[in-house]
């Protein structure tokens, strides 16, 4: 094979999104081969703006079919990801999914095991933000053990406020049918992911999850989370679409450090010593161990899409190395699912959940659930690495 193929399932604000990288990467290693939507007036939109050389389909099945894709991009509701993941490996092609790699653990176990049937084939997940320099760097520092162990986990991410008219733009969106989860399902699984890419998973979990608390809406809104971790470590993660402006604040303490990621900006102060050590051997009541900030270094780049996208290219043609194998979409939605159980249980859980007891706590929910009438749709802003 000396040329990616992509055929793209989905072609919505993100799927379009990503029909406009490839064809303006316009590189010899990849195509925007198909594309394929259920939806008539997103059909409509590829006729016109798309190559005439990009085929299109109306089923999703048809496009996996096709021997002129030879890798698949998924971007449709999160219910049918594991669903064409599984297909897609069983005609052999290549796979990207877009976040969250689905929508409850039980399901995403059965794709990931299918993918273990097949080695050849390259599998990946869309976790752009993986490619940003400043999680890259924090990420770093928390494997090299350079800080000693984090000792409490930070995270108030309430910037993704959005307003009722976009809930009301599908009437899928926002409903435990359609969507399987609001802020946490949709906005949180880039952070979800990050946490548990740089921190680990948390083995206990108690969270309260408000339902439609901002809007009118089913599904959750506003999410606090506290969480503990193996080595004793606890953390607290806030999220909301209700906030304006809203925060964005990452914080990691270390035993020799405190990092902190807030307004594109990566703040370190070293500790002189571990902070475990001085608190036993400090003679002083009210001393506190000396530090100093330091600047960080990194390569400064935030690819976002394209950058997993050329990534992904470069595994499936030179064996390079994945930014997200598809395999690790599932550590991330361990925990969102982790903090909806809490939430419905009213009670800690430990990580991962019973994975039987959360699918028949989601089916209570899918049970009730009713899709929204007076839908109007609107068009998202694909510039943004979050738009969804």
């Amino acid at each position: 094979m000396d040329k990616v193929k992509f055929g793209i399932i989905g072609i919505g604000n993100r799927g379009s999104g990503h029909c406009r990288l490839i064809l303006a990467e316009n590189s010899p290693e990849m195509e925007l081969a198909a594309v394929c939507d259920i939806d008539p007036a997103r059909i409509q939109w590829a006729k016109e703006n798309l190559p005439d050389t990009v085929k299109i389909f109306t089923e999703a099945e048809d496009l996996i079919a096709s021997p002129d894709v030879n890798a698949v991009i998924i971007a449709v509701p999160h219910y049918d990801h594991p669903k064409y993941v599984i297909s897609c490996m069983k005609h052999g092609k290549h796979v990207i999914c877009e976040k969250p790699a689905g929508v409850y653990t039980k399901q995403v176990v059965e794709a990931n095991e299918e993918t273990k049937k097949h080695p050849e084939l390259v599998f990946a997940m869309m976790f752009n933000q993986r490619t940003n320099h400043l999680y890259r760097a924090m990420h770093e520092m928390a494997a090299s053990g350079k800080y000693g162990q984090i000792k409490r986990v930070n995270w108030i991410i309430t910037d993704w406020y959005r307003t009722q008219a976009y809930y009301n733009s599908g009437g899928w969106r926002a409903t435990w049918a359609g969507e399987g989860g609001g802020v946490l399902m949709n906005q949180s699984p880039h952070q979800l992911d990050l946490l548990q890419w740089i921190c680990g998973l948390p083995v206990k979990v108690r969270a309260f999850c408000h339902e439609g608390k901002w809007h009118d809406i089913e599904v959750d809104d506003d999410v606090t989370a506290y969480m503990e971790f193996a080595n004793g470590a606890t953390g607290v993660f806030v999220t909301s679409t209700g906030s304006a402006p809203g925060t964005n604040r990452f914080e990691l303490e270390f035993e020799k450090a405190k990092v902190v990621c807030e307004n594109d900006e990566l703040s370190v102060y070293e500790l002189e010593e571990n902070e475990r050590d001085f608190c036993f051997a400090c003679p002083q009541g009210f001393a506190k161990p000396a530090g100093h900030y330091v600047k960080v270094e990194t390569d400064g780049q935030n690819l976002q899409h394209i950058g997993v996208i050329r990534n992904f290219v470069a595994a499936v043609l030179h064996g390079e190395p994945l930014i997200a194998s598809g395999r690790d979409g599932i550590y991330g939605l361990e925990l969102a699912n982790a903090m909806f159980l809490s939430s419905w249980l009213d009670k800690t859980v430990t990580v991962p959940v019973d994975r039987e007891v959360y699918w028949e706590e989601l089916q209570k929910r899918i049970a009730t659930s009713k899709v929204k009438e007076n839908v109007q749709a609107i068009t998202g802003d694909n510039s943004d690495p979050f738009a969804n």
